[in-house]
């Protein structure tokens, strides 16, 4: 009996419509190692290519893993990403990311982050996608003499600022969106 009734729910169950949605893969073509965007449509709100965006990112998490980015390099790519995917033009996308707290183990150099964390740092490639995309890349100088960290121990595509908090300030001025992670 107990049989039974395992048989009709199984057959039930193949019967019953699916709630899964098929959805295209995500697109990622501007940096390719952050999360991709997967267009959607008829959606509020799009990306308009005819805009201009302009975003300050306040990097101050640590990854969870070490084989990880760091939130906001993911998190900033994965808007270049959306960006891209909906044709906005680079000229139209003004980012930046400031790095401070456990956000600056993401910008060591390949020896340094291999004797901290025994692998390569995933990060320094996106650093370089990055410059390479026009984001401003900047590392709290007040964090470095704090920490006494050299910063000849970090990427050359950040630039030293002398306290994230004057940066983030700053940009704000300037009309940026403040995004933290």
């Amino acid at each position: 009996m107990a049989r039974s009734f395992v048989l009709v729910f199984a057959v039930l169950g193949m019967l019953a419509p699916s709630s899964r949605a098929e959805w295209p893969a995500p697109k990622a073509p501007v940096i390719p190692a952050a999360d991709g965007y997967v267009v959607i449509p008829d959606v509020a709100v799009p990306p308009d290519p005819a805009r201009s965006y302009r975003a300050i990112f306040d990097a101050s998490r640590g990854a969870a893993n070490p084989k990880q980015l760091v939130p906001a390099l993911n998190n900033a790519g994965s808007e270049l990403n959306a960006f891209g995917v909906a044709g906005v033009g680079r000229s139209h996308i003004k980012f930046a990311v400031v790095f401070h707290g456990a956000a600056l183990d993401a910008l060591l150099d390949d020896d340094h982050y291999k004797a901290k964390f025994g692998v390569a740092n995933p990060n320094l490639p996106v650093l370089q996608q990055f410059k390479k995309a026009g984001v401003e890349l900047f590392v709290c100088g007040q964090n470095l003499a704090s920490d006494h960290i050299d910063p000849k121990t970090l990427s050359p595509d950040v630039t030293v600022a002398s306290d994230a908090l004057i940066v983030l300030i700053v940009y704000q001025n300037r009309g940026y969106a403040l995004l933290s992670f």
